[in-house]
């Protein structure tokens, strides 16, 4: 399953590590645009198997930010 970011900014924060099981709806990590933070969702359970940016990471709307493994 993959996590794409909904909206332009900077990667503010990275909530979880490779390795870390999650929940529908765990914040993954947080995106900051237009001085926001946005919460990144899981759409769904299972465990983070790659993590595709790094903390203070410019990101394009639709571009991968995690791979979910289910």
């Amino acid at each position: 399953m993959e996590v794409e970011a909904q909206i332009t900014g900077n990667v503010w924060k990275i909530e979880k590590a490779v390795g870390d099981v999650v929940a529908q709806e765990d914040v993954l990590l947080i995106i900051e645009s237009m001085k926001m933070e946005i919460p990144v969702e899981s759409p769904g359970a299972g465990t983070v198997r790659e993590i595709l940016v790094a903390e203070g990471q410019s990101v394009e709307e639709g571009e991968l930010l995690v791979v979910l493994e289910t």
